[in-house]
């Protein structure tokens, strides 16, 4: 019962902490809470159809599949994601006037919602294919399967508990600093994302690792550990990065940062 709890705390957790701060940072778009909704519902059906096919994926391309798969759902949620942050850094003044003024949202949030809808349902994907399949592999290995189910529960239920916490203490913060406070979360989320899409393609064969091992913080805090989860999760912790890990996660943050810039500049230049 105990290994399943831990199981589907920590997945649940990490895909609850992203939810949680793209709702938060979604704060008075329109219908969030129904794509949102939609997205985790894309995620959970997509995560079964994952784990459903979970063989076949691990033996096509020589049998490097589920990596591959990985990573490309890994890196498709970091140029979401780093679309939503420029978008929110360029509107987030209009959005925080709109809020102040009154109860109507810009037009171009229900656009934006889709978008991230899409960015939920990826995170969620991934964190419950791994879910299933961990669960098969505890499942085939005991004759009692209704502790599993039990922890299974538990764990469900205190990873979206904690996801909650994260999501309402976020709301206590003033709209600026909301927007700037996870603005900033996002990126590092998509810079963890593209690091660990990265480690994907090195286990892949597909890139090199660049140096294994620049570091090792293990010993302080474990990437297994529930915090070194929320962590990885929050700002892409990495106890024992190699190479290619922190070359993917410090060129993310700098492209993000510098498309920011670039939107500044475009804005400041049509506005003269």
């Amino acid at each position: 019962m105990f290994a399943a709890a831990l199981i589907v705390f920590r997945e649940v957790l990490e895909a609850a902490l992203v939810v949680s701060v793209v709702m938060a940072a979604t704060r008075g778009m329109p219908h969030r809470g129904k794509w949102v909704s939609l997205g985790i519902t894309g995620g959970v059906l997509g995560a079964a159809v994952v784990a459903a096919l979970a063989r076949l994926i691990a033996s096509s391309f020589a049998g490097a599949g589920q990596e591959i798969v990985n990573a490309t759902i890994l890196f498709i949620a970091v140029v979401l994601i780093g679309w939503h942050v420029v978008w929110m850094n360029s509107h987030g003044r209009k959005i925080a006037h709109e809020m102040r003024a009154t109860a109507k949202s810009v037009a171009t949030g229900e656009r934006h919602m889709s978008i991230l809808a899409i960015v939920v349902g990826l995170a969620v994907m991934r964190e419950g294919s791994e879910i299933v399949l961990m669960l098969q592999g505890l499942w085939a290995g005991n004759n009692q399967q209704l502790p599993i189910i039990g922890g299974s529960v538990l764990g469900l239920a205190f990873g979206v508990a904690t996801g909650a916490l994260m999501y309402f203490g976020l709301l206590a913060l003033s709209v600026p600093r909301l927007f700037a406070l996870t603005n900033g979360l996002l990126v590092l989320i998509a810079a963890g994302m593209a690091a660990r899409g990265a480690n994907f393609l090195n286990q892949a064969d597909v890139l090199p690792a660049l140096g294994t091992r620049l570091w090792d913080t293990s010993f302080i805090l474990s990437d297994d550990s529930v915090v070194g989860k929320a962590l990885s999760a929050l700002v892409g912790y990495i106890a024992r990065p190699s190479g290619i890990e922190v070359l993917f996660y410090v060129v993310t943050v700098l492209a993000v940062f510098a498309l920011i810039r670039l939107t500044h500049i475009h804005f400041h230049a049509r506005a003269h």
